[in-house]
């Protein structure tokens, strides 16, 4: 199918987790390095681009656990957008907290990092939408 023909609604779609430690509030970070697709990109939830095939949160659960060591409960979406610059992209952001596994960085993560909702800004290195900011401030994680 040609889909160059399609002026809306044809996305590739991301399921990013924020997971979030109900002891403090805390949501984790990974820090990335040389990421082919987004030159500016360091920091960033943990997620991925699942298959057509793939349930969105069996696949978010299998990326989390990939690229964080640890096991998560996939709870509710909380936020989804997509981007004036590249149409093409639709993020899809879920709630999730840990139930197990042994925290470490793997996948394309170097780095594994808990910080507080409203230091989000400080790390991110690309946008980061402030809709989603205001929700993870404002909201009982």
């Amino acid at each position: 199918m040609d889909w160059s023909g399609f002026d809306k609604g044809v996305f590739l779609v991301n399921v990013l987790g924020i997971v979030k430690d109900p002891k403090d509030g805390h949501v984790l970070i990974g820090r990335r390095e040389n990421d082919p697709y987004i030159e500016n990109l360091t920091w960033c939830f943990p997620g991925g681009r699942p298959g057509y095939e793939d349930d969105l949160e069996d696949y978010l659960k299998e990326r989390i656990k990939k690229k964080t060591g640890l096991d998560v409960e996939v709870e509710d979406i909380i936020f989804a957008r997509t981007f004036p610059d590249k149409k093409e992209f639709l993020l899809i952001y879920y709630v999730c907290t840990v139930i197990g596994g042994e925290e470490v960085a793997g996948g394309n993560f170097a780095e594994l990092k808990w910080v507080k909702p409203e230091e989000l800004e400080e790390h991110f290195t690309t946008s980061i939408d402030s809709r989603l900011l205001t929700k993870l401030r404002t909201i009982e994680l």
